[in-house]
């Protein structure tokens, strides 16, 4: 038996969705966009959503529309996908990383408030996996010292922090529908704000600072007038196609939040009394959306162990999966070591050393709505069976 990490679940209603930009011949940012957006708010219980190309220009285009510039600096967790510090990076900015809890696998506050600085404009905390982020610790921090908070809510998608969707909490909060995400649509990304003004600008910053949309003008009274552009701004927009299949997984986008979580209720209860496989973390105030099921690997009574020697028991776990046909991941990056900014920064593993153990302990079991009782106890089986 085959098992991947993750599937892509894509019905007729999407093969059919695609056809109807296609057939209209308007396949660039336009009706379907809107409609996605409007799906994804009532969703969420956004106030705005805004599609783009993906999480990270919508990191990139935020913090851009929130003043960051080159010589700012920003707060981002060292256990992340590189793109929260890229979208930084790529500003002229400086990301500055911040250990984890290593419980949670979330920005630790505590020690995010030590790097505060006059330079320091924002904190960009990310709900990992799909668990949130301690939002009252972070807003508690940013109004305290001034700070904008862009949510980085890539593995968001159905994550609830005392009851409100992530995502609505920051300034703006950012999503992904990359293939591994629970709503994909190939590439892509969606921006949340409660501001209308930001709202306004966000809107004019993914299409080149236009002052109207190309939709918008070949619809009006004037389509052969150009647009005027008053301020700079980028190509980060979504087509019509993309939106199409996004908003026919919205249609279903609840059943596909609750596939997810009860199998990682199945996870939790087979894989309890597995004593070196810590299982994700619940929060009572949270909900946890689980983008993925990350667990850590620990042979030991606590993390006070050879990293390198755990390192090695858990690829060597890994690959006992994947000779059996599961595939796993390490849970993701610890940014920090990756060689731009390791050489950039003068960083060392043990900089930020819950994210280092994180990284190199960490393993994401398969997960997707479309996960199979014979996949699922294909792997709970070659788990238990499994030999330290």
């Amino acid at each position: 038996m085959i098992v991947p990490v993750s599937r892509t679940d894509f019905t007729e209603k999407e093969f059919e969705a695609i056809k109807k930009p296609l057939e209209s011949g308007w396949v660039v940012q336009g009706p379907y966009v809107k409609e996605f957006e409007d799906k994804w708010s009532a969703f969420t219980g956004a106030v705005n959503s805004i599609a783009v190309t993906s999480c990270t220009t919508a990191i990139q285009v935020s913090l851009h529309a929130l003043g960051i510039k080159h010589g700012d600096e920003v707060i981002v967790p060292a256990f992340t996908w590189v793109a929260t510090a890229n979208a930084v990076e790529c500003l002229g900015a400086k990301p500055v990383f911040c250990d984890i809890d290593i419980d949670t696998f979330n920005i630790d506050t505590a020690k995010a408030e030590r790097l505060i600085n006059a330079k320091t404009k924002a904190i960009v905390p990310v709900h990992l996996f799909g668990l949130p982020s301690d939002m009252d610790a972070v807003m508690a921090l940013a109004n305290s010292h001034n700070l904008k908070v862009v949510e980085d809510a890539a593995c968001g998608f159905g994550s609830y922090y005392k009851g409100i969707h992530v995502g609505n909490f920051g300034d703006m909060g950012c999503f992904s529908f990359h293939p591994r995400k629970a709503i994909t649509t190939g590439e892509g990304g969606m921006i949340t704000t409660a501001s209308g003004s930001m709202n306004s600008l966000l809107r004019s910053l993914r299409d080149h600072g236009s002052s109207v949309s190309d939709f918008q003008r070949h619809h009006g009274p004037k389509p052969y007038l150009l647009p005027d552009f008053p301020r700079l701004g980028y190509n980060f927009r979504m087509t019509d196609i993309q939106a199409a299949i996004g908003s026919a997984q919205m249609d279903r986008a609840s059943s596909i939040s609750d596939a997810r979580k009860k199998i990682a209720a199945k996870y939790d209860e087979e894989l309890k009394n597995t004593g070196w496989l810590k299982t994700p973390c619940k929060q009572y105030n949270s909900e946890h959306g689980y983008q993925s099921y990350v667990c850590m690997f620990n042979t030991e009574d606590n993390l006070s162990f050879d990293i390198d020697s755990m390192n090695l028991k858990r690829n060597n776990f890994m690959e006992y999966l994947q000779y059996n046909g599961i595939s796993t991941r390490p849970g993701t990056h610890a940014v920090h070591i990756l060689d731009y900014y390791a050489k950039k920064y003068d960083l060392k593993s043990d900089d930020f050393m819950n994210a280092s153990i994180a990284y190199l302990c960490s393993v994401a079991l398969p997960l997707y709505p479309n996960l199979t009782d014979d996949e699922f106890g294909y792997v709970v089986e070659k788990i238990k069976s499994y030999k330290l």
